[in-house]
Parts: structure tokens; C-alpha cells; sequence
């Protein structure tokens, strides 16, 4: 565009110098002169602005152009990322909807929050029954063994979620409350004294969401008498019910437990050893008691037998009417300690 302009100029400027060439006469020629050499000047000079203020916009284009483009980039870079994610969502939708991964994935929370905070000899996941029944998970508590059981009633605590007719919400609401009290029955079955299991077992929920609305009696948004089946699990089935966040704390308490027992097994084989020093000090003292008995009879005899010596030599010097050469020595027996 400049170049067009800058033709425009040109024409313009020899139509006018034409003009004035048929105007003026030889005397005025220097000054047309001086004049054409001004004119040229400032076109050039003009020109070279151009030019200049072009070279600045193409620069200034070229980076805006960059930027842009980076700009771009990153943007289809996130759009490729929000596309990951979605496609991990859905897959995660996708687990959460089928019944058997969703227990599959409840399981893995449970077995990841026990390695957690115990010792792999403290836990076992699964542990079988003699019966080949299967529990997802139990506590080793001295000799006896905790139950926990990971479920996942999420399906129609959904559906509650997504109705929007309060009759219909009532209705789910009931087969939730039924399905839960199921469970609690399932997990109550592996409380088996028979096979060393304490009193009671846990039941693992791994939604603090659908745990938080049965301590507040309140299910998907209606209100509901959910509390009772805690009570219900807890005072007839033995079965404790569990989030992440309150199981950590029951699990707690479980580890202080186990830490006092080992305390207290430390403390028993402290007693044993100091039982066995004490059998083996009796043993000492009663062979000690043995030997200065055996050391007695033995001073006695030695005592006896040098008394008989130094009858020999009485009758040696009788006979020889000189005097005894011997002097008996006696030994005094050992005493026993009182």
C-alpha cells in the first residue's frame, strides 16, 4: 500500500514539475532545481520512514503471529488434557456403575488405608474361612482375629440423588435402607467365635457422603430415619459402621491395643527369664548345700583318721620312751548358711 502511494506521489510531483517547467523560464531553471533536489529529498526521507514504520509492524505483526500460536498450542494442549480427564472420569463413572468393580474398588481403599497403618503381619486381605467363605479383610489381635467387610451400596443412593418426585425419592429411600440392612446381615455372618473372630466386625463404607447421611438421618436430600440402622447393626448384629475418616480412628484405637499387648508380652517374658534366673539360683544353692555336705564327711573322716595316727605314734613312744612327734591337726567342718 505504501508503494502505491508513494507512485501517486511520483506522478504528482512530475505533473507539477512539468507545470512549472512550461511556466517558468531559464533564470528560474537553478531554483526549479533546488526545488526538485528538496522534493526528492523529503520523498526519500518519507520513504525510509516508511519503510521503517513498515519493518516495526511486520515485527511487531510477527510476534503478536507467535504469540498467538503459543497461545494456541496451549490451548490445545489443555483441550487435550480436559480430554484425558474426561476420558478417566467416564471410565471412573463407568467403574462406580458396575457392581462388581465398584466392590473391587472399595476393597482397594480398604486394603490401602490397613497398609497404611499397620504391619503386613498384622493384616491379611482376604482372609477365608474354614468354610471357604471369603471376608475382604481381617485385624490379627493377639490370637484373635477382627472382621472387616467392605460395601458399597451405591446404585440406588444415586437414583435418590438424581429423582426429582418426593413420592418416588420416599420409595427409593426404603430400598436403600433395605439394601444396607442386607449388608449389615452379610457382614454380621463373619463374626465366628468358633474360628478365633472377636464379638463384633466392621463394616466398611468407602463414601463418607452416603456414611455423613446416615448419622444425620438424612438420605439423598430427604429426611430419613437412616440412624437406626446404625444402632440396629451396632446393638443386635455386633457390626460396627465405618467411613475412611472414622475407620482411621477405630483403627487407632486398634494399634494402641496391640501396642499395650506387646507391652504386656514384653512384661511376661521379663517375669519368665527372672523365674528361670530364680529356678537356676535354687539349683546353685542346692548343689553348693551338697558339695559342703560331701565336704563335711570328708573333714570327719580326714579328722578321724589323723586321731588313729597319732595313736601310732603315742604307742611308738611308749615303747620307745620318748616323746610323741606328732601334733594332730584338726580341721573344723563347713557350716550351712541359715
Amino acid at each position: 500500500m505504501n508503494d502505491f502511494i508513494f507512485a501517486i506521489i511520483t506522478i504528482l510531483l512530475i505533473v507539477i514539475i512539468i507545470y512549472l517547467f512550461t511556466r517558468k523560464s531559464g533564470g528560474d531553471v537553478k531554483i526549479l532545481q533546488d526545488e526538485l533536489r528538496e522534493i526528492r529529498n523529503e520523498i526519500k526521507e518519507s520513504r525510509e520512514k516508511n519503510i521503517e514504520s513498515l519493518q516495526t509492524q511486520l515485527k511487531e505483526s510477527g510476534k503478536i503471529v507467535k504469540d498467538v500460536t503459543s497461545e494456541l498450542e496451549k490451548i490445545h494442549s489443555d483441550h487435550k488434557h480436559v480430554i484425558d480427564v474426561k476420558e478417566q472420569l467416564n471410565k471412573l463413572t463407568d467403574v462406580l456403575a458396575n457392581p462388581k468393580q465398584r466392590g473391587i474398588l472399595g476393597e482397594y481403599f480398604l486394603e490401602t488405608l490397613l497398609k497404611n497403618i499397620f504391619q503386613s503381619h498384622q493384616y491379611q486381605c482376604p482372609y477365608q474361612f474354614k468354610d471357604g467363605e471369603l471376608v475382604d479383610a481381617v485385624i490379627f489381635v493377639k490370637d484373635k482375629i477382627i472382621p472387616v467387610d467392605a460395601k458399597f451400596s451405591l446404585e440406588n443412593y444415586n437414583k435418590i440423588l438424581e429423582e426429582k418426585n418426593l413420592a418416588q425419592k420416599e420409595k427409593l429411600e426404603k430400598i436403600f435402607k433395605q439394601d444396607l440392612k442386607n449388608r449389615i446381615e452379610e457382614t454380621a455372618k463373619y463374626i465366628r467365635p468358633d474360628e478365633k473372630t472377636m464379638d463384633f466386625a466392621f463394616m466398611f463404607i468407602p463414601s463418607e457422603g452416603i456414611y455423613y447421611d446416615l448419622l444425620i438421618n438424612q438420605v439423598g436430600g430427604i429426611k430419613s430415619n437412616t440412624y437406626d440402622l446404625i444402632e440396629y447393626a451396632f446393638k443386635e448384629k455386633h457390626v460396627i459402621i465405618v467411613s475412611p475418616t472414622s475407620f482411621y480412628a477405630y483403627l487407632q484405637t486398634v494399634l494402641q491395643g496391640l501396642r499395650a499387648l506387646q507391652i504386656e508380652e514384653s512384661a511376661k517374658q521379663i517375669i519368665k527369664k527372672v523365674e528361670d534366673l530364680q529356678k537356676h539360683l535354687l539349683n546353685y544353692n542346692s548343689f553348693l548345700q551338697k558339695l559342703g555336705s560331701n565336704l563335711g564327711t570328708t573333714v570327719n573322716t580326714y579328722n578321724q583318721t589323723y586321731k588313729e595316727f597319732t595313736k601310732i605314734d603315742k604307742d611308738i613312744a611308749e615303747l620307745t620312751e620318748g616323746k610323741k612327734t606328732i601334733k594332730p591337726l584338726q580341721l573344723d567342718k563347713p557350716t550351712h548358711p541359715e
